[in-house]
């Protein structure tokens, strides 16, 4: 079993990991132990230290006993109200405007199969071979007349508990919650680091690892998303953890919105971490007989570093969160035409860009931005959708068959949630965006945002957009969100709190995408948002593939990429091979380069293949041929970060290896050229050692063998001339 009740203990257990909880006798659920794997029988409560500490207030039922505080205590769900002054994840007000909460232990359960959240994404079990139980706990505040059950669940083979918070008014009166967080995670001793992943457009995720000190640390997005500046996934480990060593914990949170991660070290040495709902603007009405469900958060721990900790994250999304047909298969290579002619095409321009790529291998073409309304610029026309058949001499319908005769899949861009006030669709109903009384509106790329809280916004963009998709072959969906929210005010406010606006637009989105995969079960549908902006396992429950950045330029990419991999797998990160000079940085990089950067993702073009010479249309022939030679590893094996590229400036590599170890693909790109340098030597990780391998491909050694246990201790080294920004992959495969 992996959840094992033992009197007043309760232990969740996985492959290599544990997690353990007490019920004290006065009912409140402590935290007593998350690491390696321990006996069931082990009670790791012994850890707790029960001593008096001035200032730290005690339960009343406590009597004379000052040892007992929760302010000091390690917790399972911290509150507002009970004397911990530390971080909380629940904060509620009464009809009197009194804060103040004291949750107690009333009931748990254990059960077979994984919880679901309603109207949210969360895990699912992936088969009858993925095991999984979860336990409920129900904690009680009579007073308030509140119920808040804890869900965990425990997915045995792959490390993982996912944990979620339901709150339920029992009472006559409402109450207004300010503040709830789904995971709260008490971490006793030791000194750690927390990694977190910030960025802007064009540089998402990249990775910041400070020292945890005695302050507050937040990660958050106010931005109505998870946002390009900060990522819904943060790591503590301890301060001399590395790749391959070291205690680590990651959290990452199934949600689009706003949310906040916030990790503190306590006077005491416990270092708590947990993972919510941002709690700025959020003020949830919970009437009589209401129950809100908060999102669920993803949590592993790793005993071997950090690349164990990606792995368990990695294996989860790609199995437990990503649904539909391509959640494991491969992706068709595609053509995207906006960096090819922006908003400057007619359909005759289209059709010749598609019937080039097809020549050279591509199997689909997108349109992009531009084909709706009177959108020939981005000031106008979002939410205008229908399509602009003057500009593309055709219907839709008529293009998507040109498409397909020339031997291409069909696909097509929407911005679903966004509006210009140049536009149809707001000229009809100006209060359908987001916009504050009496104020003129903050613009974002000359658009708004419209009110997806609203059922009946959600309704007329799902009709506008099925009557495109049902009248033509159209297979894949680009959702992009080019701009924060602002001007958070809804016209229904009269009957909506404006604290769960942001929320309930969250909710709308999902609504929408829940639609769309369920209406067109086998369409590719990719997440988008300026790029990164909303790169999150809440999306990628509906989008098992989303554009990793708006920045295309391969050396760019390198950092972005390597920052990525830290929470979230190859399969979900669109990447592209764009034209040169790249239209963000400028820099100048081969095809060949491009080509091996971007197959660390889902793979495709992002240019005009007309213009290239012929030697460079010989290039993407091989490059399709070779990404489809290696996908299955790329999206499915495992990913090991062979070298930081923000701290090695010389060159960046990193590697493939399948689950059962019979091939691997490595990958190195040289970022920096010095004078008479050495040999780069490279070391390959999760190989048999006791295997041969065959080196089948590549700039050097092709041909030759070398046993795991070589590759793995001295490696290979380059002993040619790599000129600056160089690429080259080798693959090995099991000699049988």
């Amino acid at each position: 079993m992996a959840i094992v009740n033992n009197k007043n203990l309760i232990t969740l257990s996985s492959k290599n990991s544990s997690y353990q909880m007490l019920i004290s006798p006065m009912g409140h659920v402590l935290h007593t132990y998350y690491g390696s794997r321990i006996a069931d029988s082990d009670d790791m409560s012994y850890s707790i230290a029960y001593v008096d500490r001035g200032n730290s207030g005690n339960p009343y039922d406590a009597g004379a006993d000052r040892t007992y505080s929760l302010d000091t205590l390690p917790q399972e769900f911290s509150f507002q109200g009970g004397g911990d002054y530390r971080i909380t994840c629940l904060e509620v007000q009464n009809s009197d405007g009194v804060f103040c909460a004291d949750l107690r232990y009333k009931s748990h359960s254990i059960s077979k199969g994984k919880y679901s959240i309603p109207n949210l994404p969360a895990s699912y079990q992936d088969g009858d071979n993925d095991p999984c139980e979860t336990l409920t706990i129900t904690l009680s505040d009579t007073v308030l007349n509140i119920e808040v059950d804890l869900l965990y669940s425990i997915f045995e083979e792959k490390d993982i508990i996912t944990r979620a918070v339901r709150v339920k008014n029992l009472g006559s009166e409402a109450l207004n919650i300010h503040k709830i967080y789904s995971a709260c995670l008490d971490i006793m001793g030791g000194e750690h680091d927390l990694i977190m992943f910030h960025g802007k457009h064009g540089e998402e995720r990249i990775p910041d690892r400070i020292a945890i000190g005695r302050s507050c640390h937040t990660v958050s997005s106010g931005r109505g998303h998870s946002s390009h500046h900060e990522n819904p996934f943060v790591i503590v480990c301890d301060q001399n953890a590395n790749e391959d060593f070291g205690e680590a914990y990651g959290m990452g949170f199934v949600y689009s919105g706003n949310f906040a991660a916030q990790v503190q070290k306590d006077a005491f040495q416990v270092t708590r971490m947990t993972m919510g709902i941002n709690s700025d603007m959020f003020i949830l009405p919970l009437n009589p007989g209401e129950v809100f469900d908060a999102p669920e958060t993803v949590m592993s721990y790793s005993a071997a570093g950090l690349t164990r900790l990606s792995h368990n994250f990695h294996s989860f999304i790609r199995h437990n969160i990503c649904r539909g047909k391509f959640k494991l298969t491969r992706r068709p290579v595609l053509i995207n035409n906006w960096e090819a002619t922006y908003f400057d095409f007619d359909g005759e321009k289209i059709e010749k860009i598609a019937r080039t790529a097809s020549e050279l291998g591509v199997e689909m073409f997108v349109l992009d931005d531009g084909w709706f309304g009177n959108r020939d610029l981005d000031d106008k026309a979002l939410g205008d959708w229908f399509v602009n058949e003057e500009k593309l001499g055709c219907t839709m319908g008529e293009l998507a068959k040109k498409v397909n005769d020339a031997g291409m899949k069909f696909g097509l861009w929407f911005e679903p949630e966004m509006i210009n006030e140049n536009s149809q669709l707001f000229r009809n109903h100006p209060d359908w965006a987001f916009k504050t009384p009496d104020r003129n509106p903050i613009t974002g790329r000359s658009q708004l945002v419209l009110d997806f809280s609203r059922k009946e916004v959600v309704d007329e963009v799902f009709s506008m957009m099925t009557k495109i998709l049902d009248t033509a072959n159209i297979e894949y969906v680009k959702w992009d969100f080019n701009r924060s929210i602002a001007d958070v005010f809804s016209a229904t406010a009269s009957v909506q709190n404006r604290g769960v606006i942001l929320h309930n637009f969250v909710l709308g989105t999902y609504d929408l995408a829940e639609r769309l995969n369920t209406r067109y079960p086998d369409m590719y549908i990719e997440g988008c948002c300026g790029g990164g902006g909303r790169f999150d396992m809440g999306m990628m429950y509906y989008t098992p593939q989303i554009w990793c950045s708006d920045n295309t330029d391969a050396i760019e990419r390198l950092r972005i990429q390597y920052g990525t991999s830290f929470g979230y797998p190859t399969s979900v990160v669109g990447s592209h091979v764009s034209a040169v000079p790249n239209h963000q940085t400028g820099r100048l990089t081969s095809i060949n380069t491009r080509g091996v950067v971007a197959m660390s993702g889902s793979f495709g073009y992002e240019l005009d293949l007309g213009l290239l010479n012929e030697d460079e249309k010989k290039e993407v022939t091989l490059q399709i041929e070779t990404f489809k030679k290696y996908w299955d590893v790329i999206h499915n094996g495992k990913y090991y970060r062979l070298t930081n590229p923000i701290s090695n400036t010389e060159y960046c590599a990193w590697l493939f290896v399948a689950d059962d170890k019979s091939k691997a693909l490595l990958n190195l790109v040289k970022t920096h050229k010095h004078f008479s340098e050495g040999r780069i030597y490279i070391p390959f990780k999760g190989l048999d050692p006791q295997k041969q391998y065959l080196i089948e491909d590549g700039n050097v050694l092709t041909g030759q063998t070398f046993s795991g246990a070589a590759l793995m201790g001295r490696g290979l080294y380059l002993d040619y001339d790599m000129n600056e920004y160089d690429a080259t992959q080798i693959y090995i495969t099991e000699v049988k």
